[in-house]
């Protein structure tokens, strides 16, 4: 079952790219889109509301990446499914970010 370690580790890598949008808007005081929002993932929540949602993804990729199995920084294959799974929510949240923030210029 080591292949469930590195769905594990994809998904971390996928969460801890999620949480720097959030955690960083809203250190910096500013609305950002949420999944509290209305309507979810399209309207504005709260600064506060961004660094709990930060936190709690930040929270949750260290759990499936440090805490799930023995990840070790040395293995090609454990570090790419982190990086697949960070670089694909990172393309996901600059197309969906960008169509509301004009940053998804190719449309």
């Amino acid at each position: 079952m080591e292949w469930l370690i590195d769905v594990a580790y994809f998904f971390g890598g996928a969460f801890l790219v999620n949480a720097v949008p959030h955690f960083v808007s809203g250190t910096m005081g500013q609305a950002f889109q949420s999944p509290f929002a209305k309507p979810p993932g399209i309207g504005l929540s709260s600064a506060r509301v961004n660094v709990l949602w930060g936190a709690f993804n930040a929270a949750v990729g260290y759990v499936l990446v440090l805490r799930v199995g023995a990840f070790d920084p040395h293995s090609t294959l454990q570090v790419a499914a982190v990086g697949v799974g960070g670089l694909l929510m990172a393309l996901f949240l600059a197309h969906h970010f960008g169509k509301l923030h004009g940053g998804d210029l190719a449309r």
